[in-house]
């Protein structure tokens, strides 16, 4: 029998690998009857006094060394760990990588990994399997070389049960999808993993979406890759439209667009927002199942709180005269965001306003000034007598107003709340279409709204009616509110309701903050629930 044979066979038992014992062999730490043997074809014939062992290693001149630093624990005994590697750190010293290392933290932290105490790769002492540097999350790792070898077939044999958290550009347009896409060397880039028409090794994933975030901005999501190759998921996300947010490679225009963000969230991912969650893992040793799971870091944590948390929208509506232009003033006054859809009109009627363009376009000049704005008494006279006419303006220039109050919402992201003034709202549909969070009425007495007011806009009582006309009727409008501020006083009194409103917008803020943290609290250990029961019913 050869001797790396004969000794892989005695020490299989001992977790040594045949690797091992070849280099044991060859640096001369064979004897066979008093002579050190550096060849393992060397045959034994039977009869002879062999010996082998590792007491000669020592550490070598580029082994790792320790280095401080807390690696957090979630199992350990003397066979093996499962700890948390954070953001940042590469898994094992490499030649663009020296350190420190996540290897470099476990010598500090289990002196006995090391490889000369151990048996295990001096370079790479305990680890089985890997996480890309940016990615944070649960890794198993090997006390003893029998543990190891045990491991390392289980990874490579797919019985370890994983799923990784991401967040993702955008919402994949199926909820649970697999991906079946060869991957490779990208071919004029050779530091990037890429899908390959040809040559390329099997890759398969499978992602589900767990939830999306408003205007399908981004989606938290779950992978679990059945095949094991380098950046697999940053690389299947991206070929199906969406890359993980903050990866700069595998997503670099969509990273690039994020980061030109004007709201908080583009500081928000500053790696890519990767997390192995959760692993399940049979114990070399005593063949239980040993399930961990451990929640995503701060980081991934505030951009998924950050991507829940928007200003509340708040959309002011009421009968024509009654009051809410005042109200936004007053909101105005007190260095709030504001939005006025009748100022939004104006702009749009403007000489340079694409609102004037379309009509232009569509009525050839006939409701246009020289200088290209519309003729509004002319517009006015023609929507007046005209249904037909009236609901074409309205679907030429709504679309507008709703696109500028959209950007406008978007752009005051980070404010506690923003207030658009929007009189057709409720005849539109925007508080069906999850484009405002509340809507608030202005209710003002008919007598007041019909004189008063009605003569301080120089309006006629026809063109009022007429107004009235195009509009819910009020007992109609203010049933659909949330909040009826009362426009029966004087400008003090309105502007105390407008104080009121502003109070209780507030209160809605805290209340959507507290949600916000009630759910952050209770999604890890749902998942982790509900990943340990879709394994078992595997």
């Amino acid at each position: 029998m050869r001797l790396d044979k004969f000794w892989g066979r005695e020490l299989a038992d001992e977790g040594v690998s045949r690797g091992r014992v070849k280099s044991w062999i060859e640096s001369g730490m064979a004897v066979v009857d008093g002579q050190d043997v550096r060849k393992g074809k060397y045959k034994l014939l039977g009869g002879e006094r062999v010996a082998i062992g590792a007491e000669a290693l020592s550490i070598g001149e580029t082994a790792p060394k320790p280095v401080t630093g807390h690696i957090p624990v979630l199992f350990e005994d003397e066979h093996m760990l499962v700890v948390e590697k954070r953001a940042g750190v590469t898994t094992h010293p490499a030649p663009a990588e020296p350190g420190p290392t996540f290897v470099n933290y476990l010598l500090h932290q289990w002196p006995d990994i090391a490889g000369h105490v151990s048996g295990m790769d001096e370079q790479r002492p305990g680890i089985v399997h890997r996480l890309d540097k940016d990615t944070s999350g649960i890794m198993a790792v090997a006390r003893t070389e029998a543990a190891r070898l045990k491991l390392a077939a289980d990874f490579a044999d797919r019985k370890v049960h994983k799923v990784y958290l991401a967040i993702v550009h955008g919402c994949p347009p199926q909820s649970h999808g697999h991906i079946d896409a060869p991957m490779g060397r990208h071919p004029s880039q050779k530091t990037r993993m890429a899908v390959v028409d040809k040559g390329g090794r099997e890759a398969r994933s499978e992602y589900r979406v767990l939830w999306t975030g408003p205007r399908g901005l981004a989606s938290l999501v779950a992978v679990r890759i059945h095949t094991g190759r380098t950046h697999q998921i940053r690389v299947h996300m991206a070929h199906i439209g969406h890359p993980l947010v903050g990866d700069g490679v595998y997503g670099s225009r969509e990273n690039a667009e994020w980061s030109r963000r004007t709201d908080s969230l583009a500081t928000l991912a500053p790696r890519q927002m990767l997390h192995a969650f959760f692993l399940s893992v049979t114990h070399p040793v005593t063949g239980e199942k040993l399930v961990r799971w451990q929640a995503p870091p701060e980081d991934f944590q505030n951009l998924l709180a950050g991507l829940r948390r928007e200003c509340v929208r708040v959309g002011i509506v009421g009968m024509p005269g009654c009051g809410k232009s005042t109200v936004l003033k007053v909101l105005r006054e007190r260095q709030l965001p504001c939005f006025s859809a009748d100022a939004c009109v104006a702009a749009l009627y403007g000489p340079d306003g694409d609102g004037a363009s379309m009509i232009r376009q569509r009525f050839g000049g006939l409701y246009s000034h020289e200088d290209g704005s519309v003729d509004k008494p002319a517009l006015f006279q023609a929507m007046q007598t005209s249904e037909t006419t009236r609901r074409e303006i309205m679907d030429m220039i709504h679309p507008m107003v709703r696109h500028a109050c959209d950007e406008f919402f978007v752009a005051n992201r980070d404010a506690v709340a923003a207030y658009a003034e929007i009189p057709l709202l409720l005849e539109s549909g925007w508080h069906k279409d999850n484009r405002i969070d509340m809507v608030v009425g202005v209710s003002c007495p008919q007598e007041k709204r019909t004189g008063e007011l009605r003569r301080k806009r120089h309006l006629s009582v026809d063109t009022m009616a007429l107004f009235d006309a195009w509009q819910w009727p009020e007992k109609e409008k203010l049933a659909a509110c949330e909040v009826v501020l009362r426009n029966d006083g004087g400008l003090a009194d309105l502007a105390a309701e407008a104080d009121r409103l502003q109070s209780v917008v507030q209160d809605t803020a805290r209340a959507r903050d507290e949600d916000v943290a009630v759910w952050m609290d209770a999604i890890w250990p749902d998942l982790a629930e509900k990943f340990q029961i879709e394994e078992i019913d595997a």
